[in-house]
């Protein structure tokens, strides 16, 4: 029962040695989404992969991934968990990872992206109530090179580029940002190769 609510979850796939893992929508965090929204729970998963890490069964992991962003406390989490983990991993995005899904995706040993995949790229946001005051700012900043840092030490992209893309005015209408399509994300150092799950899984096998 267990088993079958983890794959209804995010369509949990072994075989051959390879577990198919999906990260999609909303990285839920210490707050609980709307019922109706599609999210990734960082609770539910940190223990998946770490069951994961100890199966005899499983020889390398790759991550399909859809997802808006979310928490970023919790998908930072869930990234070191990715990174940590001493069994081959591919991530594989199929529409978007935005926001702290970049973190998600560059987490894993090698990185693909689909063409018509993207990529965004912003500055930290924050709910609720905000004080505007210089310990506020600090805490932005904070959160952003931690973020910045994860990123630019788990793949081949600069951080002063990236500090850049994060603080473009010119591309989103209403935010700061830049949003790279495909291709763009390979150029810029975030994900290694553009392709599919068919050279995803070729490549998950020759690293296992």
């Amino acid at each position: 029962m267990e088993q079958e609510d983890e794959i209804r979850e995010y369509g949990l796939i072994e075989g051959n040695g390879i577990q198919i893992i999906s990260i999609i929508g909303e990285i839920e965090g210490h707050d609980c989404l709307s019922e109706n929204a599609k999210t990734t729970k960082y609770e539910h998963l940190l223990p998946l992969l770490a069951r994961t890490e100890q199966s005899r069964e499983t020889k390398g992991i790759l991550f399909l991934m859809n997802t808006v962003g979310g928490d970023v406390s919790c998908g930072l989490a869930l990234a070191e968990m990715i990174a940590s983990l001493s069994k081959p991993t591919v991530s594989l995005i199929i529409g978007d990872s935005h926001s702290i899904g970049v973190p998600l995706a560059v987490a894993t040993d090698y990185s693909f992206i689909v063409p018509s995949a993207t990529m965004i790229i912003h500055p930290v946001r924050m709910n609720g109530q905000v004080l505007g005051t210089p310990q506020t700012y600090s805490q932005f900043q904070q959160i952003q090179d931690r973020i910045l840092d994860f990123i630019a030490s788990h793949s081949q992209a600069d951080k002063k580029v990236l500090e850049e893309l994060m603080m473009n005015t010119s591309m989103l209408s209403k935010d700061l940002g830049t949003v790279l399509v495909g291709k763009e994300a390979v150029v810029q150092g975030l994900i290694q190769e553009v392709g599919g799950i068919s050279r995803a899984l070729a490549k998950l096998y020759t690293m296992m």
